[in-house]
């Protein structure tokens, strides 16, 4: 009898074990690979990186994987390739895209408030002394060149009043180190960028400034929301349970480690004044904002003429966001949100 029960055991233990690892391999294989392009290399995509680094998008069936590409008319080539499923870039890009004929659905952001400063060589003391200066910029109507455009009226300054020079660099620690080096004269950097630049002799004009302005913003073709509209759902909600992390006191740490990590700092303020530019951009006012988008239109049709004509309704796509809403995932979400 004795023999009997411990067989029994033995053989309810290998039933459960065998039970198990099928289920974990059957929730492995569930996991829906996708691949998301992104070009600017900052604390604008770092949400991506603590949603992979800390299980985020696996809770909601997604293998994520971020690939980079060097310029914003390379994240466009890619996307229309079908290399990529989505991408997470600056809503320029995108515009300049859609008025090549390029199909898209612009989902969702995070990035609410773009943290910016403008840092210039240190013989620069005023905006006036600015006039026919060299900025550096990752391409010409891309994200960066954006973010320039809007400091720089902020600021009250007309590029074109000024004769500035937008010339093309890279990414932004690209840009930085250009300007470290005497390369170029000015750049619009992150706090966390500009600190380690005025730390080598420049100097910040302005002030550290917060704008609100939808800086990047996540993309996909329209067959692609068509045909899969709940997995680009999910990889929204993967990106709010992100900006959850990044806003709660007991998991600073870990952001700071990946921030120091994928950003390559080397000193503990970097990883600091880069913690508080993520915190300081990232909300949880997800759907796009058509206001913000027209502003933009406005700027790129200085460089690009074809976007002043296309109609923003057949670019943005609110919908899934507004199931969110409509499904109470969006209002549990801020209910969760340390302030």
């Amino acid at each position: 009898m004795k023999q009997t029960v411990i067989w029994d055991r033995l053989v309810f233990g290998a039933v459960l074990f065998l039970l198990l690892g099928a289920l974990a391999a059957s929730s492995a294989r569930s996991e829906e690979k996708i691949l998301v392009a992104y070009a600017g290399h900052s604390e604008s995509v770092a949400h991506m990186w603590v949603g992979i680094e800390k299980g985020l998008f696996k809770k909601y069936g997604l293998d994520l994987r971020m690939l980079q590409v060097r310029s914003g008319p390379l994240i466009a080539a890619t996307l229309a390739s079908g290399s990529v499923q989505v991408v997470w870039t600056a809503p320029s890009t995108m515009l300049s895209a859609a008025s090549a004929g390029l199909k898209i659905s612009c989902l969702a952001s995070t990035t609410n408030i773009l943290p910016r400063e403008l840092v210039v060589q240190k013989e620069i003391r005023s905006f006036d002394e600015l006039r026919g200066r060299v900025f550096g910029v990752q391409s010409i109507g891309g994200g960066l060149w954006l973010q320039t455009m809007v400091v720089l009226e902020t600021l009250g300054i007309d590029p074109e009043a000024y004769r500035l020079r937008m010339r093309v660099i890279g990414d932004i620690p690209t840009v930085a180190q250009a300007l470290v080096s005497g390369n170029i004269d000015a750049a619009v950097l992150p706090y966390s960028f500009s600190d380690l630049a005025k730390r080598s002799g420049v100097v910040s004009l302005g002030g550290q400034l917060s704008v609100p302005f939808q800086s990047n913003v996540l993309c996909s073709s329209k067959d692609f929301v068509a045909k899969s509209p709940d997995l680009a759902t999910r990889l929204i909600q993967g990106m709010m349970e992100a900006v959850l992390v990044i806003y709660d006191p007991s998991r600073k740490e870990d952001v700071k480690e990946i921030l120091k990590k994928n950003l390559r700092f080397s000193k503990a303020e970097d990883a600091e004044a880069s913690y508080k530019v993520l915190r300081a951009m990232n909300n949880l006012d997800v759907a796009p904002h058509a206001e913000g988008w027209r502003t933009i239109q406005r700027l790129v049709s200085r460089v690009n003429p074809k976007v002043g004509q296309i109609n923003l309704e057949e670019v943005l796509y609110p919908r899934l966001v507004q199931s969110l809403e409509e499904r109470g995932f969006i209002s549990e979400m801020r209910k969760r949100l340390v302030p």
